[in-house]
């Protein structure tokens, strides 16, 4: 990479580092994670010149990223398995409640088939409209909806909590 172009790929990184590892996470779980975003940024650096002159970086490395992880997930090198209970809901208030709801979440998504977690975390967590989440997974809109309520379903039933939260009320208000 020549001396501007290594620049401006730093600054991206150093803007985004946060937002990717996220995603990461989310798509991996926390110990690929850190794997999974060198791998992204790897393959990033390598096509940086023609990436870099389209608008849609950031949708080029979640594709990288969700296509990375499919060929993960397809070699089944390596299964996610959570071994320990969430400690119980705390009383409102502490802060302890949050972080055991993430927790069990966290745990949820990991129980979910490859195809629906990523799509679920594509759709809600990076909040791209199905048509985006489709591209990046490479299927039809269709089957991303179908992935998606799956999902919603199985974390619905295996994170009561989540569907107990109070939805905000607006002023109309259907019956």
């Amino acid at each position: 990479m020549e001396g501007t172009a290594e620049r401006e790929f730093r600054e991206y990184v150093a803007g985004q580092q946060h937002a990717l590892y996220k995603l990461a996470l989310l798509l991996a779980g926390h110990e690929r994670a850190d794997d999974l975003l060198q791998s992204a940024l790897f393959r990033l650096a390598q096509y940086w010149p023609r990436v870099s002159r389209a608008d849609s970086i950031d949708a080029y490395v979640r594709k990288v990223m969700y296509h990375e992880q499919a060929s993960w997930w397809r070699r089944r090198r390596w299964r996610e398995h959570s071994t320990a209970q969430p400690p119980d809901t705390a009383a409102p208030g502490d802060l302890a409640a949050g972080v055991a709801l993430r927790l069990r979440l966290r745990q949820a998504l990991a129980q979910l088939p490859p195809r629906q977690r990523a799509a679920v975390v594509l759709r809600y967590y990076e909040d791209l409209p199905e048509r985006d989440v489709a591209a990046i997974m490479s299927c039809s809109v269709g089957t991303v909806r179908s992935h998606t309520a799956r999902a919603l379903a199985k974390l619905r039933a295996s994170c009561p909590d989540l569907v107990s939260a109070p939805e905000p009320q607006g002023e109309e208000q259907r019956a």
